[in-house]
Parts: C-alpha cells; structure tokens; sequence
C-alpha cells in the first residue's frame, strides 16, 4: 500500500471512531494525549511552558489544540487552523416517547442532510446520555455500532410520485423503526443501568458502516464533511514541531445549525481562550490585542467539487474537480471569510508546499453556504480564509471526495503551522 492510500486508511479510521460530534472530540482528544498534549479545565488556574502541548475542552463536543511558541504571541501571532465536528443528520427526540406498539422512535431533523439518503438503510445510535450512578446524575458517552433500527420509505405501489420529487415531511414520514430492542433496553445493555437510570441525552442515529477507498482514486463515507477536515488539521498539527509562533487547532460542534452555542464558533470559548494564553502567559490586555493582529487563521471545510451529472450548478470556471487539489472559497456576500488579501496569503502559502489549489466562486444566482469563517473572523477580529476539499454529495449520509486532495491538504497545513503566512 503506498504512502497516500495509508494516510487515507487513517482517515477513514478516524471517520470510523466518531460517529458523533461527541466521539469525534473525544477520538481528538486520544490521539492528542498519545502526542503528550496536556488536558486544561476551563475551572482550574494554568501554567503554560513555552513549547508545551495542551488541549481544552468544552460540552465534551469542542476541543482546542494549541502549542505554545517560543516567543511571545504579542510578538508572532497565533497560527490556527479550525473545522467542525458535527454532521447534518437525525437526532433522537427525548424522552424516549414513541409508538411502543409499532416500536418506533421520533427524531429531528440536525443541519441540512439529504433527507432521503437516511432512508432504507440499516442505522445505530450514537452520543451521549445522562445516566444515575450511584445517586448522581453524569454524561456517558454511547456507541451501539450494530445496526439496530431502520426508517423504511413507503413502496412505489403506494407512493406513485417518489420518484417525481418527494418531500418528506419531518414530522411524519421519519419515525424510526426499531424491530428487535427498545432503544432504552439497549442503552442499559451497553451502559450496566436500569431504565429507571435513563435521564436525558443527545443521540443520533448513524452510519457504522466504515468508509471505502475505490479504485485508489476517490474515498466514500460517512462525514466527510467534516471529519476529513478534522483530521487535515489534526494530522498537520501534530506532524511539526515547536515554532517561534503558537500553533493552534480547533474543532468546533454546532456548525451545522449556525454555531450559535456555547461549544460553537459563534461563542465565547474561543476568544476566552486566546486571551486567556496570552494573560496566563504573562501578557496585558494590550498584548491580547496586538496577539491577534498578528495572527491568521484557515477555516478548513467541504467544498463542491463539480458534479458531472450537474454541471450547470457551477460557474464553469470556477469549479473544482476531485484530485485537482485543495479550494479557496470566496464570496462577494462574505459567505466565506476570504478577501484578496487572505487569498494571496494562501496561494503563497500552497506555493511554499509544492501543491496546486482551485478556487470556488459560486453561480452569480444561486446562494452561496457558509462555515466557521465568517462567524469566527468577526467575533476574533483575526484575518482568516476559508479554504477546503471538493467532495460530491455533502450532507448525504455517504459522500464522495479526492485522495490526492486529501495528502495536499495536510501538507498545505503543515506548511502553515511551521512557517506561517510569510
């Protein structure tokens, strides 16, 4: 197997292990400790050594990453790279209230997923519950990786027009089957607990079946978006050593639902971090704003590759192609963060990594999306671009993208974190 297909094979492994936003920071936060990063609480005093590794957590569903430069960040900046950990999907509704007779479940609907990809396919569940032990109440993180539920379509026979163009209705149509357990029994078999123990919780139904690599070409699997941009990060971040600047990943949760949220990057923890590294660093609140007047940001998410089947969803010449390399996005309504400055220093920095990158600028009359960018420029006040890799199909409950972009992208970020905007 060469070189790039086993990076790919560890993507898909990462993919694998974080079926939620919650597995996700918590496969983050393993292979961070494995690299000798140290956990910070938000409640507790910290002492930070130039060159030191730590991580922070927050809702068990947001991590930061950083390492600490050896000079000052009023002096260098800090050089940070952000995606997202959570995915459009169906989520559990609870209490756990459904019809016990038919044995289903109600849920709703997270983010924007391609509703009828979830459909006919065998599901798990997945995130975590709060549960009694010992008299107190404490948040288990889930997995039950078998399939164990089903949302069946109705058939063609009674359906005439679903292949004209079915909307499914949220609230009717997506009442999930569980044919053998209840999902309350199966949640005390994997947790040890009585139902009585069952208190709240956030669970999603998944995909468990792993990703596939085809023909050494492309990689199919659930949450591409944006998994595949955690790992770009993570994988860059723990690949370089130490610089004169701080080194910064951050994987957000909410993006999907608009980052308006105390994990999300339309929150406080963020900018309470940084500033927090600078004081605790032996900083002012003069050096927290010169900190962030030096530093720049990539905010790493999917882009849209052209579909071959939908070419006129592009503007012709700007649309990326799988294994062309990675996309800088823009948008004349800053959807994406990226103005003509930010892209220079991007194309500068690809350059310095001997990769070739595309651009996305969506058709003049279709709406463009938007990521963490934006959101998180205007809240930080630190220049940033938004960059990421084509891929078919975002928000299916599989999606498509590039390996070649995938490896480009990691080296692009690698190049980043050792050497900067410079």
């Amino acid at each position: 197997m060469n070189d790039k297909l086993q990076v790919i094979n560890k993507l898909l492994d990462f993919m694998h292990s974080s079926p939620t936003a919650y597995q996700a920071a918590s496969t983050i936060v393993g292979m961070l400790k494995e690299r000798g990063f140290r956990e910070l609480k938000e409640d507790s005093a910290w002492k930070l050594k130039s060159g030191g590794a730590y991580y922070v957590q927050r809702n068990n569903s947001t991590v930061a990453a950083f390492r600490m430069g050896l000079k000052s960040p009023s002096e260098t900046g800090f050089l940070i790279a952000g995606a997202h950990t959570d995915s459009p999907g169906l989520k559990i509704k609870f209490p756990l209230m459904g019809d016990k007779a038919q044995s289903t479940l109600s849920v709703e609907v997270y983010g924007g997923p391609i509703i009828s990809t979830w459909l006919d396919r065998e599901l798990s569940v997945a995130g975590i519950v709060n549960v009694k032990k010992k008299g107190i109440w404490v948040s288990e993180q889930l997995v039950i990786p078998e399939p164990v539920a089903v949302i069946p379509n109705l058939a063609i026979h009674l359906n005439r027009d679903i292949n004209k163009g079915f909307e499914y209705n949220k609230q009717s149509h997506l009442k999930v089957l569980f044919p053998g357990k209840s999902l309350p029994e199966l949640i005390c078999e994997k947790l040890n607990i009585d139902k009585s123990d069952i208190g709240d919780g956030d669970l999603f139904l998944t995909d468990n079946f792993k990703g596939s690599i085809l023909s050494g070409k492309v990689f199919v699997s659930p949450r591409i978006d944006n998994l595949a941009m955690c790992h770009g990060v993570l994988d860059a971040l723990l690949d370089v050593h130490v610089s004169d600047s701080t080194q910064i990943g951050v994987f957000y949760d909410n993006e999907e639902i608009g980052s308006r949220t105390f994990q999300g990057a339309d929150g406080s923890f963020f900018s309470e971090l940084l500033e927090r590294i600078v004081v605790v660093s032996g900083g002012s609140g003069d050096d927290y704003y010169r900190a962030k007047a030096r530093s720049f940001m990539l905010s790493a998410d999917g882009a849209h590759a052209v579909h071959p089947n939908f070419k006129d969803k592009h503007d012709p010449d700007y649309a990326p192609q799988l294994n062309k390399g990675p996309v800088l996005k823009l948008n004349a309504g800053y959807s994406y963060a990226t103005n003509s400055a930010g892209a220079a220093v991007f194309s500068g920095i690809c350059s310095r990594a001997g990769v070739k990158y595309q651009r996305f600028i969506g058709r003049s009359d279709m709406p463009s999306g938007g990521t963490i960018g934006t959101v998180s420029s205007s809240i930080l006040g630190i220049r940033t671009v938004d960059i990421g890799n084509p891929m078919l199909a975002m928000h299916s409950i599989r999606e498509t993208a590039g390996v070649e972009d995938h490896v480009s992208m990691i080296k692009v970020l690698s190049e980043f974190y050792r050497n900067g905007i410079s």
